[in-house]
């Protein structure tokens, strides 16, 4: 079977999609956000000791130990990063796996990979934890290192196919909690039909004590988590355009 580069598999997750699920880390992403709460997912290959190749068959067998608690729950895997649809092969056989056994499959991603692949799994998932974070194709290109075009057009694709998708707006102290950005996310996401679910994520510190490890800068040094308040602003704002926020 295929084979890929895991940096973790996380048992019992409940923030992940619905239910109690398996989150499954693939290494590799192309975007570098400043406030990367992953860093150890971002490179592609096995690098400062983090993750391991595995085969899709050694994959599975983690994943089915826990199908009970999927079907008790209504749980199922999530497949997280980095970003998974970089290693497009070995994801979709982990899919085509699952699918198979009847395992719900949640896709979390930031939809920068190209059209063509993206459309190539889009089917394959039951749920898309979309990662939407500034519309402004420049100020994208500046704060994660990439242009916003794919990942875009890909929520558009969902849309137009009917997928159930929940927007993840991870809100970051003056880079996209800004009022404009806010507002420009509000309306893109409320122009798509069938999407109406939307997730603030506020900016918190976890993520620290990994670029310490890893021996990498910290881009947010200093940064403080917003206050409740402004999250309520944020919301607020979401709300305003139809949207439904997770509280």
């Amino acid at each position: 079977m295929r084979e890929g580069v895991v940096f973790n598999i996380q048992r019992f997750a409940l923030h992940d999609g619905p239910g109690i699920r398996t989150t499954v880390f693939l290494k590799g992403c192309p975007l570098r956000c400043k406030w990367c709460h992953n860093p150890e997912g971002l490179n592609p290959g096995i690098s400062a000791g983090v993750g391991g190749t595995k085969t899709a068959e050694q994959v599975m067998r983690e994943i089915e130990k826990e199908t009970i608690f999927y079907d008790e729950s209504g749980g199922g895997v999530t497949f997280s990063g980095g970003e998974p649809l970089m290693q497009p092969e070995f994801l979709g056989a982990l899919m085509d796996e699952c699918r198979k056994k009847d395992i719900h499959i949640t896709l979390d991603t930031t939809g920068c990979v190209s059209p063509r692949v993206f459309a190539s799994l889009a089917d394959k998932a039951d749920l898309f934890l979309y990662d939407l974070k500034i519309i402004d194709d420049a100020g994208h290109k500046k704060f994660t290192g990439a242009s916003n075009k794919y990942a875009l057009k890909n929520l558009e694709t969902l849309s137009k196919k009917g997928k159930r998708v929940i927007i993840r707006f991870p809100m970051i102290p003056g880079i996209t909690d800004t009022t404009e950005n806010v507002t420009a996310v509000a309306a893109f996401a409320s122009s798509l039909k069938g999407i109406r679910d939307i997730d603030v994520l506020p900016y918190h510190e976890i993520a620290q004590h990994k670029y310490r490890r890893l021996k990498m800068e910290n881009k947010m040094e200093g940064v403080t988590p917003p206050p409740p308040e402004r999250t309520k602003e944020v919301e607020n704002i979401f709300e305003s355009y139809g949207l439904n926020v997770k509280k």
